[in-house]
């Protein structure tokens, strides 16, 4: 009996079966989507998913594990690399499967199987928000900005020792005349020595009439 064995078996072996879902994991990884029928792509998510949990922490414990699982050694550092640091956030649900319809020959029920985090045109709405975390950073930046324009209102004084220093030469100015009127006194000062030898011309003058 097949009690509790629900595992889809894909019409193949143990070995055959596990050597194919890595080598999907592997393209998966690689190309981030990939184009499979329904019933491998669901086996392929239960596959591929735990691997992708384990990548979240970066440990060589954690690289022997999946390495065990995919064996592909590029595979596993693009798995830790890349795809670890875009599933960082994500609790869980890494991938996504999207029917395509039936396939012309056999008639098979085919789908796309893709990493989510991958798909900007799906995630359009998930990149906004990202985008309102970081403008929330950036209002803790504004406050701090606010110090930066108080500083100049300390500045201000500064143009009051200026008119001070204007002031020094009007000193100089009244100085000036100061030395303009020393002539002035000598100009005083030659006028009688003119007058002087006026006064006996006159008083011969006199001295002849008499």
């Amino acid at each position: 009996m097949r009690h509790g064995k629900k595992v889809n078996h894909l019409s193949r072996q143990t070995g055959h079966r596990k050597s194919m879902l890595a080598n999907m994991a592997c393209s998966l990884i690689e190309h981030k989507r990939i184009i499979t029928t329904v019933a491998k792509a669901k086996a392929l998510k239960q596959f591929v998913e735990p691997l992708v949990t384990k990548s979240k922490e970066d440990t060589t414990h954690n690289r022997r594990i999946v390495f065990a699982y995919i064996r592909n050694k590029y595979a596993v550092t693009e798995l830790f690399r890349e795809v670890a640091a875009k599933v960082g956030d994500r609790p869980g649900g890494y991938t996504r499967i999207i029917k395509l319809g039936n396939r012309l020959g056999d008639n098979a029920d085919m789908a796309m199987i893709e990493l989510v985090d991958f798909n900007e045109l799906y995630n359009g709405g998930k990149k906004e928000e990202k985008k309102g975390r970081t403008r929330r950073a950036k209002k803790s930046t504004s406050t701090e900005k606010a110090p930066v324009a108080a500083a100049p209102k300390a500045e201000a004084p500064a143009p009051v020792v200026e008119d001070v220093v204007e002031e020094t030469p009007a000193a100089e100015v009244v100085e000036t005349p100061v030395v303009e009127e020393t002539p002035a006194v000598a100009e005083v000062e030659e006028t009688p020595a003119d007058e002087t030898p006026e006064a006996p011309a006159d008083e011969e003058s006199k001295e002849e009439q008499a």
